[in-house]
């Protein structure tokens, strides 16, 4: 940790007067110059998530959080834009204060962790930074490793200096894994199996409801459809898959006129390079954030904007979850089949090994190997009404079987409290 800290310190040397000379917020942040002036409670909980989709998996533990432990208060931090963005929206009223998460610099950290004061740290996924948690061990805090998870390249890399990583996260007093698989991937680094426990996906226990048909409504109003137009969600697209998701769609317009499509990109700055990709297609396009201003009807939307697209899942009929095509290794496929329609992936889905197969085992989805099988699939399930609702029908029953990760995660919580 030595040689860890001093180049941190030599980079410090160089970053602190940029940041006052610059005066970019982000930076400030990025350095815990700028953190919040209200203090939260001493002895409280600190949640870290890393982005977006860490994000969404927190919001059901902070709600159970704030359940068993109405008095404590909660500190949120995430280390992206966007996820800074979702957890103002999905979290704001819920946690006493969101923070970006500075830099693992030890002056960062400790200022940091002197203006929390938690009592317990608990890290949603991955994330894994050794100089706080080496601080926070210091300093007699608790920390967890909540819904964790060790994609085969992860294990691969970790593997190569497994020492290292074992020292990584010895601060931790356990690591629960969503799966056997993530489990294992850290046994086999030498980790006590003991701290290593398997509780689930704490996805599979977010806050839902049947399909509200007024929301419904006013989604299909707000998007300029009507409630008979069938609606294809492409959600969490990387580079190269919108391209082969367009042609597919160009295909299927002509025995489906009506058909629309609605891509949600993995990263929202990519929203306008797509729009060109639809228009260099001669379709029409709208942008999320412009659609109520474009008075012509379009064959194609996408979504500039960040936290809608489970709500949008909601108004389609089917969905293609992506990151799969390419070798991304998948995104999430808990809020399509939640939302009770069927779906699509690619061939690359190594972040979601055991979810993925057990949900086509369910019979809730389908797994493509290129356009022309997605093709045919989508095709079959246009065509097909009745095989579209037995698909999400199970793709919802796939969820409801699944649920209970969070109250695995939260006895070892609440036994960690106790603990003192």
């Amino acid at each position: 940790m030595i040689l860890y800290h001093f180049v941190w310190s030599f980079l410090l040397i160089f970053l602190v007067p940029a940041a006052f000379l610059s005066g970019q917020k982000r930076l400030k942040e990025r350095l815990a110059l700028n953190l919040p002036k209200r203090l939260p409670k001493k002895d409280n909980i600190w949640v870290h998530a890393l982005s977006v989709g860490e994000v969404l998996s927190a919001v059901p533990l902070v709600a159970q959080l704030k359940a068993v432990f109405p008095d404590k208060d909660i500190v949120f931090s995430v280390a992206t834009r966007s996820g800074v963005k979702l957890a103002n929206e999905k979290l704001g009223s819920r946690v006493a204060s969101i923070i970006t998460l500075p830099l693992d610099a030890w002056w960062c950290v400790r200022r940091v962790t002197n203006r929390v004061r938690p009592s317990i740290f608990i890290l949603v996924e991955t994330d894994l930074w050794p100089g706080l948690l080496s601080f926070l061990e210091q300093k007699g805090v608790k920390s967890l490793l909540v819904n964790g998870r060790i994609s085969p390249r992860t294990s691969n890399a970790y593997l190569k200096a497994p020492a290292l990583v074992r020292r990584m996260f010895a601060p931790l007093r356990h690591c629960l894994m969503q799966t056997p698989l993530d489990r294992d991937r850290l046994v086999r680094l030498g980790m006590d199996g003991e701290k290593v426990i398997t509780t689930g996906n704490i996805k599979f226990d977010r806050e839902t409801g049947t399909r509200d048909p007024e929301r419904k409504a006013a989604w299909i109003e707000k998007l300029g459809l009507n409630e008979y137009t069938p609606i294809w969600l492409a959600g969490s697209t990387h580079d190269g898959e919108e391209a082969v998701i367009l042609k597919v769609f160009q295909e299927l317009k002509r025995e489906y006129p009506l058909l629309r499509l609605i891509i949600a990109p993995r990263d929202v700055g990519r929203s306008r390079e797509i729009s060109r990709l639809v228009s260099n297609r001669d379709l029409a396009v709208a942008l999320r954030t412009r659609v109520s201003e474009q008075r012509s009807p379009y064959d194609v939307l996408v979504l500039d904007t960040v936290g809608e697209l489970g709500q949008l899942y909601d108004i389609g009929c089917v969905a293609f979850v992506g990151g799969s095509l390419v070798p991304i290794g998948g995104h999430n496929l808990l809020e399509p089949a939640d939302s009770g329609i069927p779906v699509i992936f690619g061939p690359h889905t190594h972040n979601f090994e055991l979810m993925s197969e057990l949900i086509l085992k369910a019979g809730g989805a389908l797994r493509v190997q290129n356009g022309a099988a997605l093709f045919d699939a989508m095709k079959d399930l246009l065509s097909s009404p009745g095989l579209r609702n037995r698909m999400g029908e199970k793709a919802k029953s796939f969820v409801s079987e699944n649920r209970g990760a969070l109250k695995r995660v939260m006895t070892y919580v609440v036994q960690n409290m106790k603990s003192g």
